[in-house]
């Protein structure tokens, strides 16, 4: 077995040869020769030149290359920061001119999405108790009239709890049909200010203030502010991930509007982000899991993340990451500062720290910014970089539009075989 394969098999905590046989079966079947050690040089050089436009030597500790990466999402979130006008990220106003130029940067297609009408009988039907007593209304009927139906689903979020919102509000999901839904173009809006008192709690929880609704395609801002440098940068990554995220999940949802009979069944799995929980023993051909949610959130040791699989959400960041750059474009020309994230996604390797144990770096945005959020509880993250490298292993074999067509074809199937 080469240095290779031993070392990335380190990287995605996988076993050696669960890696080797899928590798070797892949190889027969492309006729693509050495992908990992390719994969590794490729690594190595891209860790070698950003460590170099960092100013950092390349024997450096850990924890110097962890600062350096930390003083780059400063500096990026100060540009951009000043050429928006040194805005403040508690007015609603501010919040939606960001979320503006995001949607700009990425130019996303239209949707298919949950009727506004619908979203309002839903609401008739099962009326959010809790809401309803915030906003001081009695009628459930005068508050659909009366307020924006998009801030009111929003709310449902971080206003009524997640146990009757799975139990019972969604249940009514069993029952929405193809005709339900419409093409139209993403929404982004920043919630009014008469939602901050009770979304302080939601974005302290989440360490962040963006969320979005697939079904209904709308990106919702909460206007707070976290007290952390590089709150701006973090914002424009997770609308843009947003903006490629919900147009995927859209067009899956408008290709199943055909299944009679399991459009409901099908379009809950979606919203759910289900994962098959099912093992297999050992095949002809090579199986691989479509992974839809972040696993390592809730375990980090569930079996699925070691296993050849790839991972949708890690095709979106990869997106946001690689089309930073345009946000420079429409502000004060600093796109090239913004490119140095790209390509960086699955991008990692261990280096000693000052007693001279090997700890993992991520070079992933999203993973730099929030162990930049949480560095005050000592948290680092890499599982955005884990699942960034699983894809990047099936592209080196079967390309980008190939990663993006079994994603899309088998995800409610929740596996394929090569």
């Amino acid at each position: 077995m080469d240095k290779s394969t031993e070392r990335i098999a380190r990287l995605l905590r996988t076993d050696m040869h669960t890696l080797e046989k899928t590798c070797n079966y892949l190889s027969a079947l492309t006729g693509k020769q050495n992908v990992l050690e390719k994969i590794i040089e490729e690594n190595n050089q891209l860790i070698a030149d950003r460590l170099l436009a960092l100013g950092v030597g390349k024997d450096a500790s850990s924890n110097d290359i962890y600062d350096g990466l930390i003083s780059k999402i400063e500096s990026d979130d100060f540009k951009i920061y000043n050429s928006l006008g040194n805005p403040n990220c508690e007015s609603p106003n501010d919040c939606q001119n960001i979320g503006e130029i995001a949607r700009k940067a990425v130019n996303p297609p239209k949707g298919y999405f949950l009727k506004p009408d619908k979203a309002r009988e839903l609401i008739v039907n099962i009326p959010p108790e809790n809401i309803m007593k915030f906003l001081g209304y009695t009628s459930v009927k005068e508050m659909v009239l009366k307020e924006d139906i998009f801030e009111i689903f929003s709310a449902l979020r971080f206003v009524e709890g997640s146990e009757w919102l799975n139990a019972v509000f969604f249940k009514q999901y069993e029952n929405l049909k193809p005709e339900d839904f419409e093409e139209r173009e993403i929404k982004i809006i920043a919630l009014s200010e008469k939602w901050d008192v009770v979304s302080k709690k939601f974005v302290e929880k989440k360490k962040h203030n963006v969320s979005h609704l697939k079904e209904l395609g709308v990106i919702f801002l909460i206007p707070a502010l976290l007290g952390v440098s590089g709150e701006i940068l973090r914002m424009f990554v997770m609308i843009m991930h947003y903006l490629y995220e919900i147009p995927f999940y859209s067009s899956i949802i408008k290709g199943i509007s055909g299944y009679d009979g399991r459009f409901n069944s099908n379009l809950i799995s979606l919203l759910r982000g289900d994962v098959t929980e099912n093992r297999y023993g050992d095949l002809e051909k090579s199986r691989w899991l479509i992974v839809q949610r972040y696993l390592s959130k809730e375990d980090v040791n569930d079996w699925r993340l070691f296993v050849p699989h790839i991972n949708p959400e890690a095709i979106h960041w990869m997106k946001a990451e690689e089309n930073l750059y345009k946000v420079g474009e429409l502000m004060d020309g600093f796109a090239e500062d913004l490119k140095f994230w790209n390509g960086l996604n699955w991008v990692g390797d261990y280096f000693k720290d000052e007693s001279g144990v090997e700890v993992l770096v991520s070079f992933n945005i999203i993973d730099t910014i929030m162990s930049f959020v949480k560095q005050k509880e000592m948290v680092k993250y890499s599982y955005h970089q884990e699942e960034a490298f699983w894809n990047k292993i099936f592209i080196e074999y079967f390309g980008r539009p190939g990663l993006e067509e079994y994603s899309r074809k088998y995800l409610l199937q929740g596996y394929f075989d090569v």
